[in-house]
């Protein structure tokens, strides 16, 4: 697992295109608000979540699942570097198997977000994973 000071900032350095799997449409919901900063600070935001799939959220387009994204993405050469979970614990063993299958990086689960089972299959697959941590506050203590 990936928790030390130096490990993040350079995830924060290598990172330049973040799908956000449960991003909300509604601005005063975390996962939003937490996107719209890092779309602030130079970061492409893909969102992905089946509710709002075929319509824009923070100007890009929604995708229901991760291989869409990955796949809409790949027609322009861009790969998703860093998958952003705002879903429950319970949730993320099929997002890290998408993850893997998608060839990200990074694996992050938001604050209050950990789920070890995934953490290892992904870890062994070779991503990075970060768990129980805030993507806007971890950037926001290195500026």
């Amino acid at each position: 697992m990936t928790t030390d000071a130096r490990s993040i900032a350079q995830i924060l350095a290598d990172t330049h295109t973040i799908a956000v799997v449960g991003l909300s449409a509604k601005t005063d919901r975390a996962s939003h608000q937490v996107a719209y900063y890092l779309q602030s600070h130079g970061y492409r935001i893909i969102p992905v979540n089946p509710t709002y799939a075929g319509t824009h959220i923070l100007g890009e387009p929604c995708f229901s699942t991760l291989a869409e994204a990955a796949a809409s993405l790949a027609q322009e050469n861009i790969r998703i570097d860093l998958v952003d979970c705002f879903r429950r614990a319970e949730a993320i063993l099929p997002i890290a198997d998408a993850a893997i299958q998608i060839g990200a990086a990074v694996l992050w689960m938001q604050l209050g977000i950990s789920n070890q089972a995934a953490a290892a299959k992904a870890e062994a697959a070779g991503l990075t994973v970060v768990m129980d941590r805030c993507l806007k506050i971890e950037h926001a203590r290195r500026r």
